[in-house]
């Protein structure tokens, strides 16, 4: 048996949305509660698939996990099982999640050995380690590849100058955590400066940590011998937050998402108005209102626009998929090009058999005529490839005429908390069933 979400389209989504706590973000300060013996409180943590089974890895490893509800929780690293890492258990469990890679710098840098397993999760293409282990081994570390994981070792970890060869969001803060605890001053170049990041940082500093230049690319740390508990609270999911606009977008509807976190959004408001939809800010609410048509915004010399990704302050790759969907139902055309990762256009060809006008270029580029409710899509039996892809296509579900099955929904489970409940509350008709 397996279940799938059984989605009937076309109904408007209607109502008030409030977005879960953001998963990128909590995989790094779950993560960093390893640095210190002292508790550390989190609020506002999505009760999704992935970041609960970090949290049972971490009270395998014998780090005391107090849930205080559902989105609230206490860590507390006193001590630490290293013979855990070592066990088929925690290599099952950590195959299943790309986060895992963020144990790392802690580890390392408190107790000056960590163990790095290939990383699962989506399968959207490669993602190097690179980052990861040459900064380590910059600041002091030295690793060794057996039997699937990497062995990583330090006398103690020194400060260094370290250039990233890329903005790697989990790169930049497992070095981050481990410089924290490294002697003398370190300097991260070409970091990632994401919203997730800058909150770790903000996070470690109320820790105790010594890190200037939050927010950009260049990153100082000063280490220290210490870290104490905090408090920290979790900002709005953005990759959720898109998700619903594209939803209001899609179905016709209209819905208030509160809370919305609005000055951590970067591009994104400005990126769906791009594609004609409307975007309204209020407070801290975003309001998407009804639209029967939205109109696909040209460059002012009149050519057709492209929407890519790039690292922060640019748009983020993992709405990308979202973008692509909401193109199929505008009026005119857009170029998504999606540079960081190989694989995530894959899942266009359902979106054909539903009945989208798109040309796949190559692995990172489609262009997506618009059908300008010309006609529906039509409901199809899918399966979903990654978290993003598969939020994309029960998008396309939504706006769909007739029934579609979504299969293999383990994949929208790791990043989107409750889905179908929180749908049902807008007014779409969606259940889990199983086959």
């Amino acid at each position: 048996m397996s279940t799938v979400l059984e989605v009937t389209g076309g109904t408007a989504l209607h109502g008030t949305i409030v977005p879960q706590g953001a998963k990128n973000e909590a995989l790094q300060v779950i993560a960093a509660t390893l640095l210190t013996e002292e508790p550390v409180t989190i609020h506002n943590i999505p009760d999704i698939a992935d970041v609960n089974l970090l949290i049972e890895i971490l009270a395998d490893l014998g780090v005391a996990v107090q849930r205080h509800d559902r989105h609230s929780c206490t860590f507390q690293a006193k001590t630490i099982d290293f013979d855990y890492l070592k066990t088929p258990e925690f290599r099952k469990k950590s195959s299943r999640l790309r986060g895992i890679v963020l144990l790392a710098g802690p580890l390392l840098a408190r107790w000056k050995r960590a163990i790095m397993p290939s990383p699962g999760g989506d399968k959207i293409g490669r993602r190097r380690l690179d980052t990861h282990l040459l900064g380590l081994q910059q600041l002091g570390a030295t690793f060794r590849y057996e039997n699937f994981y990497y062995l990583l070792e330090t006398k103690g970890l020194q400060g260094n100058y370290v250039l990233l060869d890329e903005p790697s969001v989990t790169g930049t803060a497992n070095l981050i955590m481990a410089a924290v605890y490294a002697k003398g001053s370190t300097t991260l170049y070409h970091a990632a400066c994401e919203p997730y990041v800058q909150q770790l940082c903000h996070m470690l500093v109320r820790m105790g940590a010594k890190i200037s230049g939050i927010g950009s690319n260049l990153l100082t740390i000063e280490g220290v011998d210490q870290l104490g508990g905090c408090t920290h609270h979790i900002l709005p999911d953005m990759i959720e937050i898109g998700s619903f606009i594209g939803m209001a977008a899609m179905t016709r509807g209209e819905i208030r998402i509160q809370q919305a976190g609005v000055k951590h959004l970067g591009q994104i408001p400005q990126k769906f108005r791009q594609l004609g939809i409307q975007v309204l800010i209020e407070g801290d609410d975003i309001i998407v209102p009804r639209q029967e048509h939205y109109q696909i915004q040209h460059f002012l010399d009149g050519s057709i626009p492209t929407i890519y990704d790039h690292p922060w302050p640019g748009f983020t790759p993992d709405l990308l998929s979202i973008m692509l969907v909401v193109a199929t139902q505008a009026r005119g055309s857009v170029l998504i090009h999606q540079k960081m990762f190989e694989s995530r256009l894959f899942f266009v060809d359902k979106l054909l058999d539903m009945g989208a006008r798109i040309i796949l270029c190559d692995p990172h580029r489609a262009v997506v005529i618009g059908l300008d409710w010309e006609y529906m899509l039509r409901g199809i039996t899918m399966s979903s490839p990654d978290i993003r892809a598969g939020v994309a296509l029960l998008i396309a579900a939504l706006s769909a005429e007739g029934t579609s099955m979504i299969q293999n929904v383990e994949q929208i489970d790791r990043g989107y908390e409750s889905i179908d409940q929180r749908l049902r509350a807008l007014g779409a008709h969606i259940r889990r069933i199983e086959v």
